[in-house]
């Protein structure tokens, strides 16, 4: 019970009661008692024991306060059973007084519960008795008589007290729980049955022996003692099965990835779990930010910086926060209790099991944190310039193509005349510093919605977006150049900057063929010495190109000029092929062999899309077909357009092509490329959903490169993340190196395949094995080839070994010294200086 004066004065409001009822019980059992005479000889031996009962008592502890349970109510069933109510009444006032005082802190509150609750049960318990008409077997004046209307006066008495103590006890649980009373009326029913059993199996057999042979009860304490005992027992085993299951219930909630929540759920469920008053845990800034979360089981009473948290008092059973093998220590988890406690051994093993879950919780929440961090600052840096910290290329392509889904959209490609001059004149660093004074006065100079982007060098682009006519364009193109006409001071200088734009306007189409047309629309400009050109269809040649292509396709589709090579994607650790990209080539009867890049637009602005993909799928499969039947399981990837994710009915022309050639479906991969990602069309995400309930494994391209490929992760379920092959070839710079080591430990901790792309050389290969890739396509392995030449490549394999094309890292069993930065992120990573052994 509390100590404190509020908790009193509220205890006493069902304490009261308590005591007055029993009260006049007891007035009630002297002013009767006279009419027993002789029997009064009995009254000692009931008052007796149930003293000593008070030194057999099952402890449970409730927060800070310990409560027990003893056999006492089976003296006072017996007692109901073979003496009059009075007696019963007046030796459990008596016994129950005495055990108080000699086993109870003296507290006045505690006693008088105590005392007039045990009153008040010995009181049902004889009053059951008497209402079933049973005079008490010592009333009687042979003693004896039918042991079975003993044995149901027996019954009713046990029910008689269970009822009351009932009744009574969950009141008081309820307020020192601060639950309801409802609630603890139906709490710890398997704790409360095994205790009253036991008693009810004593009483029972204090009958039984009595009606068989009166000296027999000589035994009763014996008995008492080993009956309470197998209560004991039982009690305690089921309070521990019962901690262990709730312990797993609690540590099942901190599988979440988010420090709040598993916090949240800490505080809440060990003050449940260790029946404390309070719990607090604090995280070192190692684990995060430095922070306190304090709660008493139903609320969080502080969440913050530790310095700001108000003081708490009461005793405190603090411990550490540390892994299973006692290291990383990120914290510390404090139990408090207004009074001092002291937690068993189960308890104190289950503190230690709790805090180390706990532990490894935060370290997961705080490592995905970081991750997130890390993938969002690369994901800023994916689509920012950094030295103007305007959009890059990616970026712009991205907005570009948002905004031509919404109305007309000009597109400003603007370079500045002679600034290599300010680079070779003032040095690169006043050349950064002009860069920086343009941006600021480009981006001062659009509207709200237009956007600014930086493509390197002194190329900058302008999407101007929601133009209400194309006209529009090229007037805010000057007012827009107008903003770089003042002179720019550094230091005691004054530099001029001019430039030149190229204008073009479209309400369809693609981003890449708007910037294509500005770039033709600057180079008239610089050749003509204008300040501002708009793009004219009539001298774009290569426009024109593009147009007669378009009226190829249907010969070309029918003729089967669509030629598709495969490059294979091999295990970077032991050469072996284990998978193939499918790469398109037009081999054009006038034109040569022309780049997807060339021909691709004009496809998806033709009705050929359908059939072209169809060609090229085929072409795949029969490829998949041939080398399985040559004993290689090797699965090709396919890029698709992205107007093919548009068509729902693109998952059922897959599924023909796979059936008809008798491929599975897992041999086939989709490979989703940037302009796919960016779609957020409930379209799109069908037909992927269709894709993949195929059996189709889905590949991010290009990852890294894009602005939304990480939004793209997190809403389409992929199988694979391609690393660009820019960010391969730069790996050894620090931006690209970051986003190279956190692509592939994010696809590791989601259980993704990553594949790098453009791997030219041995040193690239062993390096990005050491980071954890563990597949790659590249010069180094092998070109784009004809299906058949892939074959016999597999066949001849390297050194004899068919299906490698490149020596293995290391030999079978060869021990392997791992950088140090590699072993410190592992799991039970050795210390420095030993080695690992794959």
């Amino acid at each position: 019970m509390g100590t404190d004066d509020a908790t009193n004065r509220r205890l006493w409001r069902l304490v009261g009661p308590v005591v007055v009822g029993a009260g006049v019980a007891v007035a009630a059992a002297l002013w009767l008692i006279k009419d027993y005479g002789s029997l009064a000889l009995f009254l000692p031996l009931p008052t007796v024991l149930v003293t000593v009962c008070g030194y057999m008592r099952i402890q449970i502890r409730i927060r800070s306060a310990i409560h027990g349970s003893s056999p006492v109510s089976a003296v006072i069933v017996v007692a109901a059973v073979f003496l009059p109510a009075p007696f019963v009444i007046l030796s459990v006032a008596v016994g129950k007084l005495a055990d108080q005082l000699l086993n109870v802190a003296h507290v006045p509150v505690k006693i008088s519960f105590n005392v007039g609750k045990e009153v008040l049960n010995g009181t049902a318990a004889a009053l059951a008795v008497a209402a079933l008409g049973f005079q008490p077997i010592l009333v009687t004046a042979d003693r004896t008589g039918p042991i079975s209307d003993a044995l149901a006066a027996t019954v009713l008495a046990s029910v008689g007290y269970f009822i009351v103590d009932e009744l009574v006890s969950k009141g008081l649980f309820a307020m020192l729980t601060r639950t309801s009373y409802r609630q603890r009326l139906f709490a710890d029913w398997g704790l409360l049955a095994v205790v009253q059993a036991g008693a009810f199996i004593i009483a029972v057999a204090t009958v039984v022996v009595y009606h068989v042979n009166h000296w027999l009860v000589l035994i009763l304490p014996l008995l008492l003692w080993c009956i309470h005992l197998a209560s004991g027992n039982r009690v305690r085993a089921r309070q521990g099965n019962e901690a262990w299951q709730r312990l797993a219930e609690a540590t099942d909630e901190f599988n979440s990835v988010d420090q709040t929540a598993v916090l949240h759920a800490a505080v809440r469920k060990a003050a449940d779990l260790f029946s404390t008053d309070e719990v607090e845990v604090q995280i070192r800034p190692q684990a995060g930010e430095a922070r306190l979360v304090r709660s008493n089981g139903r609320d969080i009473l502080y969440d913050g910086h530790p310095d700001d948290a108000p003081p708490a008092a009461g005793f405190v059973i603090p411990i550490g926060l540390e892994s299973y093998r006692g290291d990383a220590d990120l914290g510390e988890l404090r139990l408090r209790f207004r009074a001092p406690v002291k937690l068993t051994e189960r308890e104190g093993y289950t503190l230690h099991t709790f805090a180390a879950a706990l532990c490894t919780a935060i370290r997961n929440a705080s490592t995905f944190a970081e991750t997130q961090r890390l993938a969002d600052s690369h994901a800023r840096a994916a689509a920012q310039d950094p030295l103007t910290h305007l959009a890059n290329r990616r970026k712009l392509q991205q907005y570009g193509d948002e905004a031509l889904a919404t109305g007309i959209v000009g597109v400003l490609l603007i370079d500045l005349n002679h600034f290599k001059e300010v680079n070779d004149t003032l040095g690169h660093s006043a050349g950064d510093r002009v860069l920086i004074t343009v941006g600021e006065r480009l981006t001062a100079a659009v509207r709200e919605d237009d956007l600014v982007a930086r493509f390197g060098g002194d190329e900058f682009a302008v999407i101007l977006a929601n133009l209400s006519a194309p006209a529009l364009a090229e007037m805010r193109a000057h007012t827009i150049l107008d903003a770089l006409a003042p002179p720019i001071q550094l230091d005691d200088m004054r530099i001029s900057v001019e430039a030149s734009c190229g204008v073009t306007t479209a309400s369809g189409g693609t981003v890449g063929e708007l910037l294509r047309r500005a770039d033709v629309a600057l180079y008239q400009a610089k050749q003509d010495g204008q300040r501002v050109v708009v793009y004219a269809h009539a001298r774009d040649t290569a426009d024109i190109g593009t147009l007669t292509l378009g009226g190829d396709l249907a010969r070309a589709v029918a003729e089967g000029q669509f030629v598709v090579n495969f490059q294979p994607i091999v295990d970077l650790a032991t050469g072996q092929v284990i998978a193939a990209e499918a790469l398109t080539r037009w081999h054009h009867p006038d034109r040569g062999d022309l780049a997807p890049d060339r021909f691709l637009p004009a496809i998806e602005r033709s009705g050929q899309l359908s059939a072209f993909a169809d060609a090229v799928l085929d072409q795949a499969l029969i490829a998949v077909s041939q080398w399985a039947d040559a004993g290689h399981d090797i699965p090709v990837a396919v890029n698709v357009s992205p107007r093919s994710l548009l068509d729902p009915s693109f998952p059922d022309a897959v599924a023909r092509r796979l059936a008809a050639r008798g491929v599975p479906s897992s041999s086939l991969v989709i490979e989703l490329t940037e302009s796919i990602t960016l779609s957020k069309l409930e379209v799109v995400d069908d037909v992927l959903a269709a894709l993949r309930d195929q059996g189709i494994r889905l590949a991010l391209d290009d990852f890294g490169t894009g602005f939304s490929s990480l939004a793209t992760l997190a809403r389409v379920a992929v199988d694979e993340l391609k690393i660009d092959r820019s960010f391969v070839a730069a790996m050894n710079t620090s931006a690209p190196g970051a986003v190279v080591r956190s692509t592939v430990d994010l696809g590791r901790s989601l259980g993704l395949v990553v594949v790098a792309e453009g791997i030219e050389r041995e040193d690239q290969r062993q390096q990005l094995w050491e980071l954890g890739c563990p597949a790659g396509q590249g010069h180094l392995f092998a070109r784009a080839m004809p299906a058949d030449r892939l074959l016999a490549a597999l066949r001849r394999g390297h050194d004899g070994q068919p299906g490698c094309l490149a020596p293995p890292l290391h030999d079978t069993d060869t021990v392997i010294r791992l950088p140090r930065n590699r072993r410190s992120r592992r799991a039970g990573a050795a210390e420095p200086g030993q080695e690992w052994v794959p």
